[in-house]
């Protein structure tokens, strides 16, 4: 979507993360080979790496993305920024291929993940963060079974399971 498209209300990625000051940010790559905006050349994931990059906040950053050819791009342009790759099935070989390209985390849909994902993640040195779990009883199994994070739209929810 171009910029002038958008409503003015819209922020552009330095806005929002002026907005974000001070916290930990995860910026999702969106580069879907099935939308009209796909970007083969992953020149999105570029910009993006070098933007964050420019802030000299590294560690305030984790970039991730269903697309595992993008995370890889922003891990080449920046590989002090930590990288995570979404999936909907985090089974078979995708934990190792996660680590072995050198991101720091796997972000696998709610209705996926197991203890033994975590446990496996965990062994290769990744973190497991969630997307999207907003059901508190889930939260506490995830947490229970050692989940790293949760992606929810209830913090609140999420605030209360995890004891305030």
């Amino acid at each position: 979507v171009r910029r002038a498209d958008l409503p003015a209300d819209v922020p552009d990625l330095g806005a929002a993360l002026d907005a974000c000051a001070g916290i930990w940010v995860n910026v999702e790559i969106k580069n879907d080979p099935r939308e009209p905006d796909f970007d083969p050349t992953d020149d999105i994931a570029r910009a993006t790496a070098e933007a964050l990059a420019s802030r000299n906040e590294d560690h305030r950053w984790l970039v991730s993305s269903f697309r595992l050819e993008t995370i890889d791009a922003v891990r080449a342009t920046t590989p002090g920024i930590a990288t995570a790759w979404l999936v909907v099935d985090p089974g078979g070989d995708v934990p190792s291929r996660t680590a072995d390209a050198g991101h720091v985390a796997l972000h696998p849909w709610v209705g996926a993940v197991a203890a033994t994902t975590i446990d496996r993640c965990h062994e290769l040195g990744l973190r497991v963060n969630t997307w999207t779990c907003d059901d508190p009883a889930r939260m506490a199994e995830l947490v229970a079974d050692g989940i790293d994070g949760i992606c929810t739209n209830v913090p609140d929810v999420a605030r209360t399971v995890l004891g305030g």
